[in-house]
Parts: structure tokens; sequence; C-alpha cells
């Protein structure tokens, strides 16, 4: 730890940090109770979302794969990450005050932060697992995307992810925050006297810039190939849903956008001044505000979560769907239209094929995993064969 000594007096850059930040005020009463407001929001809807979602993942969504594994860890994440969120309200209704010691602080803290990347990669592991799968092609392709099929690799993925993200927490838990202030939690902090917390936070901000990236390349080339399939074989039955499909894949890309990018755009901005010699106050609020702002939009892709898995998931929309119909009657049957089994998350078909009249259709010859869909204004006889 740094120390200067002047006369008699030893200073440590966490001492001067501290009295600097006491003298320098950041505490926003205006933004209190549209936080708690926001904050109680988001736990319930987000609570009843993903409950439902994890219910489905497991009573009701028979498919094993691996997309069905990523979701339901992303289910995990955002819940967990939603517990924290009631621990944020008592703080910010009680006035800025903690009254809960500074280990449960950390624990929550940490916490929050990396469920949110958790969720974020596993999102990135759910777009590489598609487009993988997509381009399953040929031998070594097709062997690849096999192999991928399975839920197998996906828990393995899964179980060294947390690992991975716990090993990290530790460390940050028990590591000094920099400039503790008795009674404070989620508050701004200088980090001149812990920089290794700065330089891991910047760190995770790389994390995300690459798994964006990775969501753009892959969610684009999906779209990409199911708008040429829709624009070139406009006479197949199912063409106008490639095309629906492709607009779904950029909503995702909208989504984590709107999501994650505000707040990871700021974030190098706000590490940089924890990082600061003594900047001015009036920034520093600026600074503070605006990061508070930003993790609003993080908070809120868990509400969104379970919305993406429902849009986007025929067969998980077409299990809950069923579910509730069957506990409600007729008064959903309307809800089964359109969900049929087209979403991004769940497509699976490498190419298409289209058998003419006079080709006679052999089941024996047809693949196991192949997915014949007949539609009623084909002249008889006329298949469209959607390979897996």
């Amino acid at each position: 730890m740094e120390q200067f000594t002047h006369s008699n007096y030893s200073w440590r850059v966490s001492d001067m940090e501290g009295i600097w930040m006491t003298l320098c005020n950041l505490d926003d009463g205006a933004l209190r109770l549209p936080l708690v407001f926001l904050y109680s929001l988001f736990f319930l809807l987000g609570l009843v979302g993903n409950l439902l979602a994890l219910w489905v993942f497991l009573f009701l969504h028979s498919r094993r794969n691996s997309v069905r594994v990523f979701l339901i860890n992303v289910a995990i994440a955002d819940l967990v990450l939603l517990a924290c969120l009631p621990f944020r309200v008592l703080y910010h209704a009680n006035g800025n005050r903690w009254i809960l010691g500074p280990l449960v602080c950390k624990v929550v803290g940490n916490l929050f932060y990396m469920n949110m990347y958790i969720s974020i990669t596993l999102l990135g592991f759910i777009s590489l697992d598609r487009y993988v799968k997509l381009k399953g092609r040929g031998g070594a392709g097709r062997g690849l995307a096999s192999r991928l099929r399975g839920g197998g690799w996906s828990w393995v993925a899964c179980g060294a992810l947390w690992g991975l993200s716990l090993v990290a927490a530790v460390p940050m838990i028990a590591m000094s925050e920099g400039n503790e202030e008795p009674g404070k939690c989620f508050q701004y902090k200088q980090r001149r006297g812990a920089k290794g917390k700065a330089y891991f936070n910047m760190a995770l901000v790389l994390l995300f810039w690459g798994v964006f990236c990775l969501l753009v390349v892959s969610y684009g080339k999906i779209a990409m190939r199911l708008l040429k399939v829709s624009r070139d074989k406009p006479d197949l039955p199912n063409a106008h849903r490639y095309g629906c499909t492709a607009r779904k894949s950029f909503f995702v890309l909208f989504l984590f956008t709107v999501c994650f990018g505000p707040y990871h755009a700021f974030r190098p901005v706000y590490v940089l001044s924890q990082l600061s010699q003594s900047p001015a106050c009036d920034y520093l609020r600026l600074v503070d505000r605006t990061n508070e702002v930003m993790l609003l939009f993080s908070a809120f892709n868990a509400v969104l979560d379970p919305v993406m898995y429902f849009l986007l998931s025929g067969s998980v929309r077409k299990a809950a769907v069923k579910a509730l119909g069957q506990s409600l009657g007729n008064r959903l049957h309307f809800l089964n239209d359109g969900t049929s089994n087209s979403s991004v998350t769940e497509f699976r078909r490498t190419s298409l094929s289209v058998i003419s009249p006079n080709t006679a259709i052999n089941p024996s010859h047809t693949p196991r995993t192949s997915l014949c869909l007949i539609s009623p204004t084909l002249r008889p006889g006329t298949a469209i064969v959607a390979k897996q």
C-alpha cells in the first residue's frame, strides 16, 4: 500500500481517498426513489418470467440439446442476479445507508456482476452453437455439429464457466475495496488504492465486447442465410418464416445491444475516473449518475431474457402454451398459431431440398433427423425436406 509521510503524519492512499470522498459527497437524492421503484419492478417481473422459463425448461421442454442447457443456466444466472436487487432496493429506500455489514455488501455486489457476465457469456455460447450447427456441412463440419447436438459438452462448458466465475469472485470479495466507507454500499469508489479491481473490471469490459462481436458475426450470418433462402425460394411454403426468423435474429442483437451496450461503452470512462488523481466533484457526480442509469439497462436484461426465450424458441413456446392451455382451457387456443419451431435458437436447417411431384418419397432413405414440412397449398406428392 502506498504511503505518504509528512511531519508526524503517515497517510495511506486509501485513507486520503476516504477523506476526499467524504468531502466530495456524491449522494444523489433525486435518483433514490426511481431506483427503488425500477429495481423493485425488475425484481418482480424478472422473477415471474425466469421461474416460468425454468419450469418449462426443466419439466415441459423435452428436447435434450445444448441450447436448452445454456438457457437453463441463463435463467439460473438471471435469478441469482435478481436475488441481489432487493438489497439494492433496501439500500436506496434507507437513504443510501447500508445496515447489513461490509461482507454482505461485497458478496451481493460481486454476485450481481458475476451473474451478469455469466449471462453474457452464455448468450455468446448460444450464438456460437447455432452458427457451428448451421455451418455443419461436409465430413468434419457435420461431425462437429453432431457432437454439439447433444447436451453433454454444454454442461461441461457451463460447469467450467460457473467454476471460473466463483474462483474469480472469491478474491474480489476478499480484497480491499480501496476506500470503504462505513454505512455505504454500491457507491462510487476510488480505486487508486485497489488498482487490481479496476484492471479486472476493465478486463470484463473487453470480455463483453468480444462476446458482442461474436454475436454480431454469428447471428448476422445466420440471418443473412435465412434471408437468402427466403429470397431465392419464395415459393417454399415456409419461406416467409425464414424471413421472420432472420428478423428475430436481429432482435436478439437489439436486446443485447440496448441492455448491455450503453453500460459497457461508458464503463471505461467510469474505471478511468476511479484511477485518476482527485478529479473534480462535479465530474464525479456526473460519472456516478450516468453509471447508475446505465446499470439499470443491464439489470433490465434479466426481465427481457424470458421474453426472448418464448419469442424465439418455438419448442419452448409450444410447451408453455400447451401447459397453460390445459390449465385454462381453450381460451388460449389462439396462442397456438405461429408457434412453429422457427427460431434462431432452435434453427438446425443447414440445407433445403425440394422434392418434385415426380420424385417418389422413400421413408427408408429419409434421414432420421429430417423434418418434413407438408404444405396444404402444394400439389399432392410435393414436400419440402429440411435436413437437420
